[in-house]
């Protein structure tokens, strides 16, 4: 058996003139490294850039640069919440009529229920700002930022139940395996920051009376793209990286000179084999040694002002709580991370809705408002596009025993409500209309792939042109039915 021959044997096309071109490209770069030339010394390079866009991106300029995604996952209730119904109050336990629901599918939850009575919020609405936004009592610190952002009011996905949403709403499509929305954009805009990944995932803690739904690494994994572009997950509480610290007795220098000769052998194995994922996991190990030293900076909060954790609240200083987590955000935002993504869990009020409902928004409302007051204070509001939403909405009949203040709502995929805030988003408007019952779009639908296209667009990408190869198709985030860029909320 001789190892060389058969690896020169198997190896294709691809990988000959890879090797070869990674040679030439190697002695080039040498040349040009030179430290002097002709007895003089030669400008020292700048440092490469770890995480470099694609050629030729953003398509055009870009109104955004960055991206933080508020994801309620568990289907926030858009009657409860935004999408204000005062006539329903007539409706109180009436059958919901066929007219509206026009046989659509339901649940297995409420499909074997005799009757699907209507259950109006029993919350009150209230005016806000100059757009005069209807907004509910739940939300008393979005409500002072409605001048801000856009609310879209028929959002409608295809599937029905939490994980196929929750995949579709961060993917583009319900079958697992595709790559996510930050991974997209990290694997095309790249980030302005070596020393933090390009795209981060927090997930906070929620109140323990919230319905949990699971959260898969799907989510937030790049799926086909190189894994170098996965989401990077920091931990809620304690340390956000485990094992970001080193064990006692060793030295910072003593692990740089371990990741030296691990590389080495990884190189070797990369220049024999010439799978790309061993590039991956060089990268991910070079990664993971810078991280040691700007994440603990990341996660101090020490040098904020009173004022600035005022904003956020009190719970801005427990770890790992939903205000913490939008204040790392907007910390992140300013080092250069490409895409933030936080992912609070608990929006699952199949019952006990007022008290369930009313525990997740006290959780959050003050520092979602927070995150955007805070951008746009000190001027990152017009580079930075924040989105707020869930994976589908709630149905207007109550699932299960109906009270004048008790009451639970299934998953309804029909119609939401998401807002967006930020860099190439109008402020203060509204977009789309439902009928009485909050069940069926009668104006301007927009689809979740129509989301997606209108947030690329924002970041000065052409979904269209933004493409990748595999399985013999040209995959795109917004998939292969026609999605269309909302202009109408564009700045």
């Amino acid at each position: 058996m001789n190892p060389l021959l058969d690896y020169q044997t198997l190896q294709n096309r691809r990988q000959f003139f890879g090797h070869s071109g990674v040679r030439l490209g190697g002695l080039t770069l040498a040349l040009l490294g030179a430290k002097y030339a002709g007895g003089r010394a030669l400008a020292v390079a700048a440092p490469e850039q770890v995480h470099p866009p694609l050629p030729g991106f953003p398509n055009f300029a870009p109104k955004a640069k960055n991206l933080i995604y508020l994801h309620m996952n568990g289907g926030p209730s858009q009657l409860d919440l935004w999408d204000y119904k005062p006539n329903l109050r007539a409706q109180f336990d009436k059958d919901l009529p066929d007219s509206i629901r026009m046989g659509q599918r339901i649940t297995t939850m409420t499909s074997g229920q005799a009757r699907l009575p209507v259950a109006p919020s029993m919350y009150k609405f209230t005016q806000h700002g100059q757009c005069g936004r209807w907004v509910s009592e739940l939300l008393p610190y979005t409500a002072g930022i409605v001048d801000d952002i856009a609310l879209i009011k028929t959002v409608h996905t295809n599937a029905i139940n939490h994980d196929p949403a929750c995949t579709f709403v961060m993917t583009g499509s319900e079958i697992p395996g595709k790559a996510s929305l930050g991974s997209w954009l990290a694997y095309g805009l790249g980030s302005e920051n070596n020393d933090l990944p390009a795209f981060v995932v927090l997930t906070p803690t929620f109140p323990a009376t919230g319905n949990g739904q699971a959260l898969f690494t799907r989510m937030w994994s790049s799926g086909f793209l190189p894994g170098r572009f996965n989401g990077v997950a920091l931990r809620p509480g304690g340390d956000p990286v485990l094992y970001i610290q080193n064990p006692p007795g060793v030295s910072s220098s003593d692990r740089r000179t371990m990741l030296d000769a691990l590389n080495q052998l990884n190189e070797r194995s990369f220049r024999q084999i010439g799978d790309p994922e061993i590039q991956t996991r060089i990268a991910q190990y070079e990664m993971a040694f810078r991280m040691q030293s700007s994440v603990p900076d990341l996660v101090d909060f020490s040098n904020e002002s009173p004022a600035t954790l005022a904003l956020y609240g009190e719970d801005v200083k427990r770890a790992g709580s939903h205000a913490a987590s939008a204040l790392l955000a907007r910390r992140m935002i300013e080092r250069g991370v490409r895409c933030v993504q936080i992912l609070h869990r608990g929006w699952d009020q199949h019952g006990d809705l007022p008290k369930q409902l009313g525990a997740q928004c006290k959780d959050t409302d003050q520092a979602c408002a927070a995150l955007v007051t805070d951008l746009k204070q000190r001027g990152l509001l017009d580079e930075t596009l924040v989105i707020w939403g869930g994976e589908f909405g709630r149905t207007v009949y109550s699932q299960g025993t109906l009270k004048p203040t008790d009451y639970g709502r299934d998953h309804h995929p029909k119609n939401f409500c998401m807002w967006m805030a930020g860099g190439g988003i109008k402020g203060g408007i509204s977009y789309g209309e439902t009928d009485d019952f909050s069940y069926n779009p009668v104006e301007n639908p927009v689809h979740i792939n129509d989301l997606n296209a209108t947030l690329l667009h924002c970041l000065g990408i052409d979904h269209l042109r933004f493409t990748y190869k595999f399985q013999g198709l040209d995959q795109r985030l917004t998939g292969v039915e026609p999605a269309t860029v909302v202009k109408d909320i564009l700045a």
